[in-house]
């Protein structure tokens, strides 16, 4: 029995990983992460590092952050607790889908998980308050690697659902693209 409904998105790469359910007068059950089920999806390593995040207001946007090579990495995005339009940047030197993007409502109810391959910027916004999410990653963070897009790049054109109301400092000041980004090298 398989735990996990895989879906192809339109970026090379990319996967919506639907989580099946089991319940009972209990309550539930569903699988995270299965390294033998989730390689056909492109998950081919150890789990290096886990992340949980808790964002407290609707319309906050945090990203698109990435690493560099070698430090690229692999993650699977999931949200426990409310609701967030997850946004991924094809950030992969040469691929035809060069900085396009893709988003996903993830929500603690519709069992939506996304698997964001090497390459790609990540960032979300919260739709709704409260919101929780768990970060899989296939390397460990490296201070040195780290780098971003801004998340309202007029080239990206992300089309954020809903009016901002926080981000950080840090997340305001990621450089706006220009025609010197040639994106990873993998």
């Amino acid at each position: 029995m398989t735990r996990f409904e895989i879906q192809e998105l339109p970026l090379a790469g990319l996967k919506l990983i639907k989580r099946q359910q089991q319940g009972d007068a209990r309550g539930h059950f569903s699988r995270l992460f299965c390294s033998q089920e989730l390689a056909q999806a492109g998950w081919t390593v150890p789990i290096a590092q886990i992340n949980h995040s808790v964002t407290a207001r609707c319309g906050t946007v945090r990203g698109m952050h990435f690493q560099k090579p070698p430090h690229t990495e692999i993650k699977l995005v999931t949200c426990l607790r409310g609701s967030v339009w997850d946004v991924a940047v094809d950030v992969r030197a040469g691929s035809a889908t060069f900085l396009h993007w893709h988003a996903q409502c993830l929500t603690a109810e519709n069992l939506y998980s996304m698997l964001i391959p090497e390459g790609f910027a990540h960032g979300f916004q919260t739709l709704s308050d409260d919101c929780e999410l768990i970060y899989l990653h296939s390397k460990p963070y490296v201070t040195e690697a780290e780098s971003a897009l801004n998340a309202f790049d007029g080239l990206l054109r992300i089309d954020w659902p809903l009016s901002v109301t926080v981000r950080s400092e840090r997340d305001t000041a990621h450089p706006w693209l220009d025609d010197g980004f040639k994106g990873v090298i993998l």
